[in-house]
């Protein structure tokens, strides 16, 4: 009987570890990498397509930078559009071993749209992203601290 016991609890652990590792739903705030100061707060979703979105839930002030109201450099259809509740994360697709990829990310500062990638952290309180155009050498990394 304890060998049965064991084993259940062995599935149980492995199977809602998985649970919680695999899905990057939820509140992030989002760190510069830079400065190592707080952003945003993004709220990523889970679309019914299967892929996940991010939008900005609140700026965060920093001494010295006074945050945008709207998206002036950004591209069509993101020209002129509130920061707050902006989708700055499109199409993320999630892969084996908790790392996604296929998604573009848009930096409202500059207007610039990047192909994405991230990848969970085993705990899952850490997503490490990955913006580049071309090849992800030629990018940049951001870490997100999950809020919730």
């Amino acid at each position: 009987m304890g060998q049965n016991k064991f084993l259940f609890a062995l599935l149980f652990a492995t199977f809602s570890g998985g649970v919680f590792a695999e899905d990057i739903s939820g509140t992030w705030k989002s760190i510069d990498d830079k400065t190592g100061s707080s952003k945003a707060i993004i709220e990523i979703r889970k679309e019914s397509n299967g892929t996940f979105s991010g939008k900005i839930t609140k700026v965060t002030p920093r001494p010295g930078y006074t945050p945008k109201e709207t998206c002036v450099h950004c591209p069509a259809p993101y020209t002129n559009q509130p920061i707050l509740g902006l989708d700055v994360i499109t199409g993320l697709k999630s892969g084996k071993d908790n790392e996604y990829s296929g998604g573009r990310i848009l930096d409202p500062l500059t207007g610039k749209i990047y192909a994405m990638k991230a990848k969970l952290s085993a705990n899952g309180k850490r997503l490490q992203l990955r913006g580049y155009i071309g090849v992800s050498a030629l990018g940049r990394s951001q870490t997100w601290i999950r809020e919730n």
